[in-house]
């Protein structure tokens, strides 16, 4: 266990490790992502939350001319 502790700690060898769990770990969040078309559809209407100036929560479902129903025009 010493030995393995004294390869870990070699700044050569922990950059490889260190690079091998990231990318595992960046992979695996990607797969879980995009592997259900359900899961892509709902991560798909949030993509111009961002942009949105409503302060209200609105429906994905909905057009961009639902969002004003309930405000008064003026």
């Amino acid at each position: 266990m010493a030995e393995f502790w004294s390869w870990i700690t070699d700044l050569g060898n922990s950059k490889i490790v260190a690079l091998l769990l990231f990318m595992g770990t960046f992979i695996a969040i990607v797969i879980y992502l995009f592997s259900s078309s359900r899961r892509s559809t709902r991560f798909e209407s949030y993509r111009y939350i961002p942009l949105d100036d409503e302060d209200s929560p609105m429906d994905p479902n909905a057009a961009s001319g639902d969002r004003n129903k309930g405000e008064k025009q003026s």
